[in-house]
């Protein structure tokens, strides 16, 4: 049985759980610095993804093309080991509202590259969408009185964040054609294993790789970076990688950017930054894109 809208609204869902994970990363990244946090959550959540896989009754290794594997793991490298580490980065020099309205121009990187890539529809709704929400991440590199960062910091960490999710997007857009033709878990678990492997890679050759491998022993940062970790690395990947599949990428992209609106009370609430017109600004032309997006 086929249920009407299932990617739309697990779209919307898995940007409900990113918005609760970016304050948890947030506030984790006040102890481990973004290569650690990175390389600690996606070791969680290879382990559970494991195990989920184990307990479904599915194999890692299935009869399917080597194009297949080739694609999810360069997907997993670009967009997990280190497009997640560049917006960890991120999130530690601007806080979680300003970095995820930077992380708006997703759903345009999105559109771009399914349109050059895939030959997904372009349509005038999806032009003016992906417009506003470019408007609303320059209105946030402006610099102003009331910003939380330094002008140079604002910069850099707009840039990371932005080139961040030109990579998630550049990943998602490779994973797609394996995505529409693949079992969820499947093509979840093989990514992550990608994405991890190279991490692990990256640890080894790091001249704080004990540091790096330290974040694994259980401590204090746990308390905050198990359960972000959890929610952010294996539920979120989980529901986003569904409704990617279940919908088209461009569509899935742009409800995937309503993150930043839960994002903003969020950390208003648990991290006291501040709302500003600026953002508030920002949120509500985001609103206005996806609104074009799915409605024309």
């Amino acid at each position: 049985m086929t249920i009407p809208h299932l990617g739309e609204v697990l779209s919307v869902l898995a940007a409900l759980i990113w918005a609760v994970s970016v304050v948890l990363f947030r506030i984790s990244g006040r102890e481990l610095k973004p290569l650690a946090l990175n390389f600690f959550k996606n070791m969680v959540a290879i382990v559970l993804l494991l195990a989920t896989l184990l307990v479904a009754g599915q194999n890692l290794f299935r009869d399917a093309p080597l194009l297949d594997y080739v694609l999810l793991a360069l997907s997993g490298v670009l967009g997990v080991a280190i497009a997640d580490t560049l917006f960890f980065k991120s999130l530690n020099i601007v806080g979680a509202g300003l970095s995820q309205i930077a992380s708006l121009t997703y759903s345009p990187f999105v559109i771009l590259f399914t349109f050059v890539f895939l030959g997904e529809r372009l349509t005038v709704g999806d032009l003016a969408g992906a417009t506003l929400i470019l408007v609303g991440v320059l209105l946030t590199t402006a610099r102003a009185s009331t910003s939380d960062v330094s002008a140079h910091d604002l910069r850099v960490g707009i840039g990371l964040a932005t080139l961040s999710v030109a990579l998630m997007a550049l990943a998602v857009t490779l994973a797609k054609p394996v995505l529409d033709r693949s079992p969820v878990l499947w093509s979840t678990t093989v990514r992550l294993l990608a994405g991890v492997i190279a991490l692990v890679l990256l640890t080894v050759v790091s001249p704080r790789r004990r540091y790096l491998w330290s974040t694994l022993r259980p401590s204090r940062s746990w308390r905050v970076a198990v359960p972000a970790a959890v929610l952010g690395g294996y539920v979120a990947m989980i529901v986003w990688v569904a409704g990617m599949k279940y919908t088209q990428a461009s569509t899935a992209s742009i409800l995937n950017q309503t993150s930043a609106v839960f994002v903003l009370p969020l950390a208003a609430i648990l991290l006291h930054e501040r709302v500003t017109l600026r953002k508030l600004a920002a949120v509500a032309m985001a609103v206005g894109g996806v609104a074009l997006v799915t409605l024309t």
